[in-house]
Formats: C-alpha cells, sequence, structure tokens
C-alpha cells in the first residue's frame, strides 16, 4: 500500500514496531537507543503519530494496517479516547458514522449533543446530521422530552455509531 509515496504494509510495519496493549514500541530503528521505547509524538489533535522515512503517520492507523492487513479510509476509535489505541478500540467507520461516534462539542449550549435553543419560536430544537446533511427532528418545549427524542434518534440513525455525549 503507497502512501505518500512509501510502501507501507505490515511487514515493514512488523519489522519496525512491536505492538502491546495498544501501544507501538519499537523493534527496530536507525538509533539503537530507541529500541523497546513507545513509538509516537503527540500532536495538537490528541493524536499520536510515528515517523516512517521522514513521514508522519497515525499511530492508530499503524496499528489497524498490522492486525487487518489493510488501511480503511478511516478509523474510529469506539470510546472516543483518541490515546487508546488498543486494537479492539479501533474498527473501520466512514468519516459520517466517526463524526456520529464523537463526543458532546464544548461549544454545545445545551448540554445535550443534537439539542439547541431555538431562540425566534423558544423551543428546544432536535437535530441530527446524517452523511453531511442536517435532518430537522423537531421542537419541543421540555428539555427532557427533547433528550429522549434525540437518544431514539441517535440510536435509528446512528446503530452501534450512536455517542449519547458522554
Amino acid at each position: 500500500m503507497k502512501i505518500d509515496n512509501i510502501m507501507i504494509n505490515k511487514e515493514l510495519l512488523d519489522e519496525l514496531f512491536v505492538y502491546c496493549d495498544g501501544k507501538l514500541y519499537y523493534k527496530n530503528h536507525k538509533y539503537k537507543k530507541l529500541i523497546g521505547k513507545k513509538v509516537g509524538t503527540l500532536n495538537s489533535n490528541g493524536y499520536l503519530y510515528a515517523q516512517i522515512n521522514g513521514k508522519r503517520f497515525a499511530n492508530h492507523r499503524l496499528i489497524f494496517l498490522m492486525h487487518h492487513n489493510y488501511l480503511p479510509q478511516c478509523i474510529d476509535h469506539i470510546n472516543g479516547n483518541k490515546l487508546d489505541n488498543s486494537i479492539e478500540n479501533l474498527r473501520e467507520a466512514t468519516y459520517s458514522q466517526n463524526g456520529q461516534n464523537a463526543k458532546l462539542r464544548k461549544d454545545n449550549t445545551s448540554g445535550i449533543k443534537n439539542i439547541s435553543w431555538n431562540k425566534t419560536v423558544k423551543k428546544w430544537r432536535v437535530q441530527i446530521k446524517i452523511d453531511g446533511k442536517k435532518k430537522h427532528i423537531g421542537l419541543f418545549d421540555n428539555l427532557e422530552l427533547a433528550e429522549l427524542v434525540a437518544i431514539e434518534i441517535r440510536n435509528k440513525y446512528c446503530g452501534e455509531f450512536a455517542n449519547h455525549g458522554n
């Protein structure tokens, strides 16, 4: 598999790294003092990255490739923890599914995922994004009812990728 003009495959990764408990360790490196040390530098988005031949690769993508011998376009961290790269926590996803598994956004004003206050009608609005398109579900006087509707709608449209904001 060619990524950024570098041939990355399971064999190369198995030669360079050892996987143990969700982490990569150097198995082979030009700097011998790094052998046995953890692989990865934390980036500003909270993911660990490794360097191979001068190119950066997300550790979770390398781990997925090492275990499944293919690399999907998108990989989801099931529990939402970007540093938990255990293979049991990684699954293939579409970009939409990955977004559905996102936690509550920091700019959320209701404190509940998929719910916002509509100032014009003075009601709670429930909406969900599916395949990049916003779907308006309804307006509610009661926040608790809006939350129940939001949970149901996430379960219906997101299935196993439904994240209720935790």
